[in-house]
């Protein structure tokens, strides 16, 4: 008792010690929160949640489906979705909303699916639209569609691992058998921490084919059989060959889809039936206003959303004389009805994500599938071996039915009806138990023999099943005899159609972009101000990010074409008209977020020309000076982006283009300066030539600027200009380099 009071009394009270800490920050390692806290939670959402397996499933679709083939709806009738849902909440620990949602995603009513697993009844809402909303779960019915069959049909022969649920009840599997490659036919989109999944669909026969033709010819060329996406809103797909050749091979690329449409001349009206999958219905018609107020689009008298049951319909009343096909070519420039679909197809593989390409999706699938056949045909061989030994028992019963009968009705007690039987006939307690279990009116020859007879079959069964098992070959001929089966069962014709554009002039006429005078501005951090005349005349300051500069100045017209050179051997190209009249008040857009540079990848130079006609100069820090003509970045479709843009064998120390050459100033580290007359150097057709030696540096000196020449920037240029090159440079003189200070 003493010592109990002796450490209570030692023991703080609990108000005490909350009073005496109140206010004091425990340090705590960042590195240790993100272990402890962070990284489960990014490993549970990559895992289980956003990225698809290889099945072509997240974790919520298979519990959805498993569940509703659990409850029967893959050959019965359709039952309330709330029904649906709440079976899932067995298996799947989230709110029914949720959960209804992904359901209504994978319905034949939403179309959101190449080849809905759905069958539903009632309002799923639309992928296509942003408003249209989906009913209550009570109002909705669902059931499998058939196409489902190719999921659950070795579900029950051990084709897969089965896996606790959450809470241990129940069984689930791990992936679901499915006999067609489901990840490339189906879409599937995904954000987890720190990566991301978007993996557009294919034609299902198309997929099957080449699929197949990999299994037999592992150097199949993948483009001669999946000739690109198929959505299921359709579409039009611009054929990019080069485009497309890098997402089959990577995995990453764009994808740009075009909508539909048909000209009713009678109503002088343009009906769009097709759009992209990235879009909505109404976000299109905001932007088609947004585009009339404006001013930028006058052919357009009224648009509006006549969708209905018979599908989806965006009707834009033209005005009279408006020439229908030059209109949409303007909407696919400036709205959401020319889209690009970003494609990542980033899979679980073994619970470890991977963008892969099209061939090394469809080879681990082939793995995955060959797993899957092998353990069906064990599941059934054992099967067919316990047959086949009771079958061999019952045989040997075959010789004397009479004596069976005798011991059956001579034994005494039950229990010693089976061993008997075995001491007679010499047959294990298996055969026995089946022997004894044959009813009385079985017993007659008639029935035995033919029983009997399924020896034979089941014998050579056996043997076929253990050589296609020793066989790879063979085990591979029956996925491509699956394969085939599927394709023709569930094969539809294509819905997007493939477009060979590759020799469409994309360019629009200049009648369609307003021509008047504009002032650019490109900034050291990459910002870009465009601003009429008369309104820089009102306001010329700048307003700009600390420690920012405008660094290039042009005046020039609302026509001129723009070349972004990024510091990755990039140039992205625009329009002056792709950007708004903004005021100098504004930071002005930011490039690379404007034109979709690569992560990490910053602007450097802005080049600004009417016709493509003058040179681009590039130094180097080895002292190189390229020349490449500014016609070699013209093309006659509107590609956005152009790579090899200059040589990145060495850094870059600065760019300089112009209509015609002029003098340009080269200093190195180590002081020394250079005057270069441009003319003096050839120029190239080949955008990433490394050019030309102009000036030596030695250990670790570098060419650190190239700018243009200012008259009067140096007392005596005649000092700085090399008879040859290349030269090392020159010492710049004291009053040079108080002049280029005081300009500075």
């Amino acid at each position: 008792m003493a010592k109990k009071k002796e450490e209570k009394q030692k023991r703080p009270a609990i108000g005490n010690a909350s009073i005496e800490n109140a206010g004091v920050v425990q340090p705590q390692p960042i590195t240790e929160t993100l272990i402890s806290n962070y990284m489960p939670y990014a490993m549970s959402v990559i895992v289980s949640r956003a990225i698809p397996e290889i099945d072509g499933f997240k974790p919520s679709h298979r519990k959805i489906l498993f569940t509703m083939y659990k409850m029967g709806l893959l050959t019965g009738g359709r039952v309330k979705s709330a029904n649906a849902v709440g079976e899932v909440m067995k298996l799947h620990p989230h709110g029914d909303q949720a959960i209804y949602e992904t359901m209504v995603r994978m319905g034949k009513g939403n179309e959101a699916l190449l080849h809905p697993y759905v069958d539903s009844k009632g309002n799923f809402g639309k992928a296509y639209s942003r408003d249209m909303a989906f009913a209550a779960p009570r109002y909705t019915e669902v059931k499998l569609t058939p196409i489902c069959q190719e999921l659950f049909a070795d579900l029950d022969r051990d084709a897969v691992d089965m896996a606790d649920s959450y809470d241990g009840r129940m069984k689930e599997p791990t992936l679901l058998p499915v006999s067609f490659p489901s990840i490339l036919v189906n879409s599937n989109v995904g954000i987890a921490v720190g990566m991301a999944s978007s993996i557009c669909p294919f034609n299902l026969a198309e997929v099957c084919e080449t699929a197949a033709a990999l299994i037999r010819d592992p150097a199949h060329p993948v483009e001669s059989t999946l000739k690109g996406p198929d959505f299921p809103i359709g579409g039009q797909i611009l054929y990019d060959p080069v485009e497309l050749r890098k997402v089959y091979e990577t995995g990453r690329g764009a994808i740009r889809v075009r909508s539909r449409y048909r000209y009713d001349k009678d109503a002088n009206c343009v009906e769009i039936t097709e759009i992209p999958p990235t879009t909505t219905v109404e976000a299109i018609i905001d932007k088609v206003v947004e585009l009339v107020k404006g001013g930028r689009v006058r052919e357009i008298a009224d648009v509006r959303d006549e969708t209905d049951l018979s599908g989806l319909k965006l009707t834009i009343d033209c005005k009279r004389g408006t020439d229908p096909d030059a209109l949409m070519k303007k909407l696919f420039r400036l709205t959401p009805l020319e889209d690009s679909f970003s494609c990542n197809f980033n899979v679980l593989v073994g619970l470890t994500p991977r963008v892969m390409g099209v061939r090394e999706i469809l080879e681990e699938w082939t793995a995955f599938r060959l797993e899957c056949v092998r353990r069906r045909i064990h599941f059934e061989l054992r099967r067919k071996q316990d047959k086949l030994h009771l079958l061999k028992g019952l045989e040997k019963i075959l010789l004397d039915i009479d004596q069976a009968i005798r011991i059956v009705r001579e034994t005494e007690e039950e229990r010693e009806v089976v061993p008997n039987l075995m001491i007679g006939f010499g047959i294990d307690e298996a055969q026995a138990e089946f022997v004894a279990e044959i009813r009385l009116r079985q017993l007659n020859r008639e029935y035995i023999l033919k029983r009997t007879d399924e020896i034979a079959d089941l014998e050579k069964s056996i043997a076929e099943m253990q050589e296609t098992l020793k066989s790879r070959s063979r085990l591979l001929g029956v996925i491509v005899s699956e394969l085939k089966s599927v394709a023709k069962k569930y094969g539809q014709p294509r819905r997007s159609e493939i477009v060979y554009a590759a020799g469409e002039e994309e360019e629009e006429s200049l009648e369609e972009i307003p021509d008047y005078p504009v002032n650019l501005f490109f900034t050291r951090e990459g910002y870009f101000k465009k601003i009429t005349p008369q309104s820089w005349r009102m306001s010329s300051e700048h307003k700009l990010k600390e420690g920012d500069a405008v660094i290039e100045t042009f005046e020039t017209t609302n026509r001129a074409h723009l070349l972004f050179f990024s510091d990755r051997g990039q140039v992205y190209k625009a329009q002056a008209s792709d950007f708004e009249d903004t005021k100098a008040s504004v930071l002005g857009d930011y490039i690379p977020a404007k034109l979709g540079f690569d992560e990490g990848e910053s602007a450097v130079y802005l080049a600004v020309t009417a016709d493509y006609g003058g040179y681009v100069v590039f130094g180097f820090e080895n002292g190189k000076v390229a020349k490449v003509d500014l016609a070699s970045y013209q093309t006659k479709t509107r590609r956005r982006k152009l790579t090899g843009a200059y040589s990145t064998k060495s850094p870059l120390a600065g760019i300089w283009a112009a209509p015609g050459d002029g003098i340009l100033l080269l200093t190195a580290s180590n002081g020394r300066m250079l005057l270069l007359d441009t003319a003096r150097v050839s120029a190239k057709t080949v955008r990433d030539t490394i050019g030309v030696q102009v000036m030596n540096v030695k250990g670790k000196h570098t060419l650190v600027s190239l700018v243009p020449y200012q008259e009067g920037r140096l007392q005596n240029p005649h000092r700085y200009t090399p008879r040859t090159i290349p030269s090392a440079g020159y010492q710049p003189q004291q009053e040079d380099i108080m002049e280029q200070t005081t300009l500075d």
